[in-house]
């Protein structure tokens, strides 16, 4: 397995507003709340299309209430408001990496529509 896409450690506090994760490579990604909830990847919150937009969380918990690893190949994120459908990919999260040497733009709106995977 390619240790890019290998999880090694999460960590979520409680209340926080980022998750952080280490990966096989010893990149530590950075992941804001606001990130992972606009860009989740199940069908109820991008419908069926090939790629996947940004959809701006308004009025949505981005507190996370659970992380819970999926096979060796993804994380389910389980909000406090119950939502907890969108499966992450290890591939799909380092694309989501918004650390300042990964992320392609200050803002999220910089980042172009993302491929489903």
């Amino acid at each position: 397995m390619d240790p890019r896409f290998r999880c090694k450690a999460i960590k979520s506090p409680r209340g926080g507003k980022v998750t952080e994760i280490e990966w096989g490579d010893g990149h530590r990604g950075v992941y804001p709340h606001d990130i992972l909830r606009g860009y989740c990847p199940c069908a109820g919150c991008q419908g069926h299309e090939g790629t996947i937009k940004f959809q701006y969380p308004t009025g949505v918990q981005l507190e996370l209430d659970g992380i819970e690893p999926v096979g060796n190949y993804a994380l389910r994120l389980t909000w406090f408001d119950g939502h907890g459908s969108g499966l992450y990919s290890y591939v799909y999260l380092r694309a989501l990496c918004h650390c300042d040497e990964c992320r392609p733009g200050a803002m999220k709106d910089d980042r172009s529509e993302l491929p489903r995977s």
